[in-house]
């Protein structure tokens, strides 16, 4: 049986940008743009949330090249997993909303 964990949504951005490896900086600038600006992490809450992801295994930070400051970071294959069951949660809330508000459009136009 899976967990059934609810992410934030600083999570949730987190974790899909990293969907390729990506370093500090660049996650910052993913979730913003994925968020159309609306989600902007500052460094202390970036950096505590990726060590806390790192302790649940579902990132893994890469070795670090020789000369390189930059951290980069991976998601495994419990992070996809948990990423994945965060977006199947998010549809059926959608999926749920749009059937009580009477679909998709219906809602729009109220």
């Amino acid at each position: 049986m899976q967990e059934n964990i609810v992410l934030t949504e600083a999570t949730y951005y987190i974790l899909l940008s990293l969907y390729n490896p990506q370093h500090g900086y660049g996650i910052m600038q993913a979730v913003e743009a994925m968020s159309g600006g609306r989600v902007r992490l500052a460094a202390g809450t970036l950096y505590g949330a990726l060590n806390a992801m790192v302790e649940k295994h579902w990132i893994v930070q890469l070795p670090v090249t020789d000369g390189s400051r930059k951290k980069n970071y991976q998601l495994t294959d419990k992070g996809l997993q948990v990423l994945t069951g965060e977006l199947n949660r998010l549809r059926e809330l959608v999926k749920n909303g749009e059937t009580v508000l009477g679909g998709p459009q219906k809602w729009l136009t109220e």
